[in-house]
């Protein structure tokens, strides 16, 4: 009999975001290795798709209670969520995905395995007692260290539910039977509150080589109103959440200061933070900036060819919690990266070696906008050489970080848990 894994994340497919595109291709993996899937997640409601909803419909259940649908023949049971502007009514929400992701994990029958990434640092306390119930094994899988996210955002400040939640964590930590983290950063600021250390692994996030890839600029499939052809043009983009994990005042300062340039600014997708975007832009007359909706996955490659450099630039209170997955599909695309971030993080610590991106890694404020000015004037001019770090991050992808290569680490510790 096949063994049954039950992947519990809060996104999934249809949802348009990193994390479900992340573990939408390793819920195939496993069941391309003989295991029996089952996925137990949300309502789309992060980034909805209308193309992906007619591809991947839902079905209600139990009087819409929760729904379900098929993502290649894997069923995906949907807990309803929505992203309401009412605090209180997106903490009923949660509480009720939670509950309800409860008993649903625990109506499910024949589970020997759980997998589940972070955020939310709840999700993890839920499938231990799942597991417990059940007798099945958990795996936890942190893409972003909670509480440490939301206390260096500034976000959380009240001691009694700060130290809460670090004893939550710890519990998640030590009550899996494996914990994986995507960095050696990651490992090296989790692994003093194991128990046993030898729980916890690092696996890397991973890009989709099919998908993600060099593509020339005849074959760009691209809306040209929004994205015209400028040959000219040095175009710098950023596609991605909106959120406060970016630092968005060195672009603007930068826009400011190169407004009179061949050198323009493409910002796509949706956040928290776009409306501050939207009004910096109209308020300076930034005409070099470019504020773009969400696109479709399948165009992500051709948006990452029309640019000649991608920015990252990463906030000082969040850089050393989060590693953006959009770095592996950029570097897929034989892209370069302009990124700011401080040193012993982990996309410093990932892209130094490649010699792909063009790092700032300290400095006051101008100097740091100083820097980025001269390096995209000299990109403007001459860009070979932004062709030479797109080809070095190209050649580390494709060696070290494709799809098959880093979802075959999951299925080996989940072969590896199952047999002790």
């Amino acid at each position: 009999m096949a063994k049954k894994i039950l992947i519990h994340s809060i996104v999934f497919s249809p949802d348009g975001v990193s994390t479900a595109y992340l573990y939408n291709d390793i819920a195939l993996n496993f069941a391309n290795s003989g295991y029996e899937v089952v996925v137990l997640s949300t309502t789309p409601h992060y980034n909805v798709l209308k193309e992906e909803l007619e591809k991947q419909p839902l079905k209600a259940k139990c009087w819409g209670l929760y729904y379900e649908s098929k993502f290649h023949n894997i069923r995906v049971i949907h807990v309803p969520q929505k992203k309401f502007k009412s605090s209180i009514l997106r903490v009923i929400g949660f509480l009720y995905w939670h509950l309800l992701s409860l008993i649903l994990g625990l109506a499910e029958k024949g589970v020997s395995l759980i997998l589940s990434p972070s955020p939310p640092l709840t999700i993890g306390l839920i499938n231990i007692i799942i597991g417990k119930i059940k007798g099945c094994k958990v795996i936890y899988n942190v893409q972003e260290i909670y509480p440490d996210f939301l206390i260096n955002q500034g976000g959380l400040k009240f001691k009694p539910v700060v130290n809460f939640l670090k004893s939550m964590e710890c519990f998640v930590y030590n009550r899996s039977n494996a914990v994986t983290t995507i960095d050696s950063i990651f490992y090296d600021t989790i692994r003093p509150r194991f128990k046993d250390a030898a729980k916890l692994h690092v696996i890397p996030n991973f890009v989709d080589t099919e998908l993600f890839r060099p593509i020339p600029g005849e074959q760009l499939n691209l809306d040209r109103r929004l994205f015209p052809e400028k040959d000219s043009i040095l175009k710098v983009m950023y596609a991605g959440n909106i959120g406060h994990a970016q630092d968005w005042k060195p672009l603007l300062e930068v826009a400011k200061r190169l407004i009179d340039q061949k050198i323009e600014f493409w910002v796509i997708g949706e956040g928290v933070m776009k409306e501050y975007l939207e009004n910096e832009v109209r308020i300076n007359n930034l005409k070099n900036v470019h504020l773009i909706p969400y696109q479709a996955r399948e165009q992500m490659p051709s948006l990452i060819a029309y640019a000649d450099a991608h920015f990252i630039f990463m906030s000082p209170e969040m850089e050393g919690q989060g590693f953006p997955s959009k770095v592996y599909t950029i570097m897929a695309c034989a892209k370069p990266l302009v990124v700011i971030s401080g040193r012993n993080t982990p996309i410093y610590n990932f892209l130094n070696p490649a010699n792909c991106a063009f790092l700032i890694d300290g400095g006051s404020f101008e100097e740091k906008c100083q820097l980025l000015v001269d390096f995209l004037q000299e990109a403007a001019s001459n860009k070979a050489h932004l062709e030479n770090l797109g080809e070095n991050g190209y050649k580390l992808i494709e060696k070290e970080y494709s799809k098959r290569a880093v979802t075959q680490q999951y299925i080996n510790l989940a072969n590896q848990i199952l047999e002790r």
